[in-house]
């Protein structure tokens, strides 16, 4: 297994005045498709704070290509494309489930931390369980042409 598919569908309380969806949300369904993909893979986040670890976001990065707009359902794509020693980056693509063309696609970067907030190195069992679920793709997050 090495994507995630997460269903959502746009609340009214997603969008502006203008009815389309605020561009912070697509941060937040990153995080929900990233909850999944580490759950699909046996890994609940719950799982890694247990070990007394947390990966927080040290970067983002999200293009948008077409508006979402109120009661869309949505499907959020992620896939783990990179693992370091402390680090670790998950790519997003996100489509209408109508099948219409990519909404917006992204990334995000995270370091493990202790809970003391210092970088640590990632267990080398929690890293082999990850490195199974890695699939490289940097296309993944940079289409060549914004309407694929």
């Amino acid at each position: 297994m090495a994507r995630n598919l997460t269903s959502y569908r746009i609340i009214y309380g997603d969008t502006d005045q203008m009815g389309v969806v605020y561009y912070a949300n697509y941060l937040k369904w990153f995080e929900m498709g990233r909850t999944e993909f580490l759950r699909e893979i046996g890994i609940p986040y719950s799982s890694i704070e247990e070990r007394g670890l947390c990966f927080p976001v040290t970067e983002v990065s999200c293009r948008y290509y077409r508006p979402a707009r109120y009661d869309d359902q949505l499907l959020i794509e992620t896939t783990l494309t990179s693992l370091g020693g402390v680090t670790l980056t998950f790519s997003y693509r996100v489509y209408r489930q109508d099948g219409e063309p990519l909404l917006a696609s992204g990334w995000t970067k995270h370091a493990c931390v202790d809970l003391k907030g210092d970088i640590t190195k990632m267990p080398p069992n929690l890293k082999e369980s990850l490195r199974d679920a890695v699939l490289p793709s940097p296309s993944n997050t940079r289409p060549h042409h914004p309407y694929p």
